[in-house]
């Protein structure tokens, strides 16, 4: 009778210790070189180190283009290049992450290269295609298990992400664009 009143044992949960795959070592690869390259041309732009003019010269550029205030135009940009590429390389708020530099490729897309065709070595859309393609593949697949946002629902990626930051993607390049 005693033995009927007791409760069952607790099940020992005896699942393996998760194991970093090589598809997560790959993301965070192409994370932190894609990643840390963008936030590199961010600060050319921001802070004209490696190579970069700065943000005087570079809001004269953006001035010529059409956006205006240029400068302004140019800190959003290279801020966005600047920060975007750190989430990216972090895994950290990663479909944001990737917004931010699909709507500063879809800007750069309209504005400087759709009108000379689709290589780069005439100046076309290839480089810009290449940037907001892989940032719209990271934020659909998402950041892999070595990545801050991890415990996050959207750590995981999905198609909601993916949708997220093309949307809010294209929603802010839009923006620029008509302002």
């Amino acid at each position: 009778m005693v033995e009927q009143l007791r409760a069952p044992p607790e099940p020992v949960d005896r699942a393996p210790a998760a194991r970093v795959s090589a598809a997560d070592c790959g993301l965070l690869l192409l994370r932190i070189t894609f990643g840390l390259l963008l936030a590199g041309h961010g600060c050319q732009k921001l802070f004209g180190i490696f190579g970069g003019e700065g943000l005087t010269a570079t809001g004269k550029v953006f001035a010529a283009l059409g956006y205006h205030p240029g400068t302004l135009y140019a800190a959003i940009g290279g801020a966005s290049e600047f920060l975007g590429g750190i989430g990216l390389a972090l895994g950290l708020f990663t479909p944001l992450a990737a917004a931010a530099l699909i709507g500063v490729m879809i800007n750069a897309m309209v504005t400087v290269a759709a009108a000379n065709g689709l290589w780069v070595t005439q100046g076309g859309l290839e480089y810009n295609i290449c940037i907001a393609v892989t940032a719209l593949a990271l934020a659909a697949i998402g950041p892999g298990r070595l990545a801050l946002d991890r415990p996050f629902r959207w750590g995981k990626g999905g198609w909601r992400e993916a949708a997220f930051a093309l949307c809010v993607g294209g929603i802010t390049a839009g923006l620029a664009l008509s302002l």
